[in-house]
């Protein structure tokens, strides 16, 4: 009974909060961004009557659909506060409030000029905490020309106690009221900029909620480990510890036990351990998905590297011309290879020897882009016997910079011109796990089966990720930010020095109680529970006006 109180209070002691975005953002600033403040603001008696103290929440509004800066057929402004329903049957006098959830076409007003009309809307209304910010909440879905939405702004910013939002505060007052945690709030930041398939299945998946439960169930865990530990602190070997684990002892049995008094929660812990391990070993997978997949075309001079990198961006990118090291720095543009993101870096022709400082530099950065990058295509003219001493510097250069499982693809250009004997009698597929291609970017030949390859390499990468076979996730990766990735390392740590001092009895529970309560903070802080105040104040900043 000692235990399960126990793990209740430590949880309890465990669960923190973002104290400063739990505080609704109530600064009182007023934003118009371009929206003519009048002196005489209209004040309606009934909306200040709602203000009953400086610590309700303002009421924000924006627009979260369309633009003042271009027309479009339909704009979103969306206001959430206390203010949000009165506010909205200001804008329609005579008119009650439409029923929760119910789109209903209403004409807007004006208070301050009643008699001209503003636009004729469909308004939505949302009473918390059912609402996205857990606050009342009214969406107007106006027509999108700039007179009718800034005639709408220009109205709301009139009213006492209502100011236009700032970056991010609607998703901010959803992660205030529990409507979302720290993944969540990724995850919906992710989806508003996803470019590809792969990016929308991903953060969905994280705005469900589908990794907090993973990371919860990790974290209950080691809060179930850490109460065991206290119990032992405060008890010792005085009452029965886990009598699911420990019988009643002997004397002697009961001294042998000292060198293990954590029951099965050892085993438990080093399971645990080894599935976090197995998510790190992802090959960084969500993150490439998040940021797109980097793919570096290597290799000497004139081989026909930005000729290729035309063909696959299907524009003019790069500058083409026989001159030797017309490409100087990397260029590079994004692409959707079968709905995944990738980055396509056009490199500088890397040889031998040059005088030129300029060209010695890019080819520095040449060779640093393909050691940073996901997928190397190093590129050859199958005419010319110099791409093969080419393509092993830059082998020689990859390892040097340690980079280990590096997907490479060898691509044999101007394959419309006679083939040097070197690569007839040679082709190196057991370098490039990718496989061998010929092409020829002057006649398009061979073009369209290398990028049907390229594809499905690119989502191969995707989809294998490394060893990651966790059953909560089988849909997708664990791991999409390089802070998850922090966070988890540093908590496998604190259990690799928890199942040390595990082993040494009585002497250390409390040193492995403490690296099992920091493991347990660690993962606290990826979903929120623990504060992670600094990393949300730049993510709801990274956030547009209106969400």
């Amino acid at each position: 009974m000692f235990v399960g109180a126990m793990r209740r209070t430590q949880s309890a002691c465990l669960i923190g909060t973002a104290q400063s975005h739990r505080t609704l953002l109530a600064s009182g600033r007023r934003r118009t961004f371009g929206i003519a403040s009048r002196k005489d603001r209209y004040s309606s008696a009934t909306i200040n009557d709602q203000v009953s103290s400086a610590n309700v929440p303002e009421t924000i509004f924006a627009v979260s659909s369309g633009t003042t800066g271009s027309p479009s057929a339909v704009a979103v402004v969306r206001v959430s506060g206390p203010q949000s329903g009165p506010l909205l049957r200001a804008l329609c006098p005579g008119k009650t409030l439409p029923e929760p959830r119910i789109a209903t076409l209403r004409t807007l007003r004006n208070p301050s000029n009643p008699a001209s009309a503003l636009d004729q809307s469909l308004v939505l209304f949302f009473p918390g905490p059912r609402s996205f910010t857990g606050e009342d909440l009214v969406e107007i879905h106006c027509h999108g020309s700039r007179a009718v939405v800034e005639g709408l702004l220009d109205a709301l910013a009139d009213f006492e106690g209502c100011r236009y939002a700032e970056a991010g505060e609607f998703t901010s007052r959803a992660f205030a009221s529990g409507k979302l945690d720290a993944l969540q709030v990724e995850g919906l930041a992710d989806l508003l900029t996803a470019d590809t398939k792969v990016q929308r299945q991903q953060a969905l998946q994280q705005l469900d909620g589908a990794l907090t439960k993973v990371y919860e169930s990790w974290r209950s865990q080691l809060i179930a480990g850490w109460a065991h530990a206290e119990a032992v602190i405060d008890f010792g070997d005085d009452e029965q510890l886990m009598e699911d684990d420990i019988e009643t002892l002997d004397e002697d049995e009961k001294e042998l036990a000292q060198q293990s008094i954590w029951g099965n929660v050892r085993e438990k812990i080093q399971t645990l351990r080894t599935a976090m391990e197995r998510e790190l070993r992802d090959s960084r997978r969500g993150e490439m998905v998040r940021e797109g997949l980097r793919i570096a075309i290597v290799g000497a001079p004139n081989a026909g590297k930005s000729s290729l990198f035309n063909a696959l961006a299907n524009q003019e990118a790069a500058i083409v011309s026989p001159t030797a090291g017309t490409t100087r720095d990397v260029l590079q543009v994004s692409l959707n290879l079968g709905g995944v993101k990738c980055i396509l870096q056009d490199t500088a022709g890397v040889r031998a020897q040059t005088d030129d400082l300029i060209e010695q530099e890019g080819m520095k950065r040449a060779l640093r882009a393909a050691a940073s990058a996901d997928l190397v295509l190093a590129m050859v003219d199958s005419s010319d016997e110099q791409g093969a001493g080419v393509v092993r510097d830059v082998l020689d250069e990859l390892k040097k910079e340690e980079v280990k499982s590096k997907q490479l693809m060898l691509v044999l250009n101007k394959s419309d011109l006679p083939m040097h004997p070197l690569w007839q009698e040679q082709k190196p597929s057991d370098v490039f796990q990718g496989g061998v291609y010929q092409i020829s970017c002057a006649t398009g030949e061979g073009i369209d089966i290398f990028l049907d390859s390229l594809t499905s390499t690119v989502t191969g990468i995707i989809s294998k990720g490394g060893e990651s076979t966790s059953d909560e996730n089988s849909e997708g990766a664990m791991i999409t930010r390089t802070r998850h990735r922090q966070h988890v390392q540093t908590a496998v740590e604190a259990l690799e020095r928890f199942e040390a001092l595990s082993r040494q009895g009585m002497i250390s529970v409390d040193l492995a109680a403490e690296e099992l309560r920091l493991a347990a903070s660690e993962l606290g802080r990826i979903t929120g529970a623990v504060d992670v105040e600094d990393v949300l104040d730049k993510l709801f900043a990274d956030f547009c006006i209106g969400k």
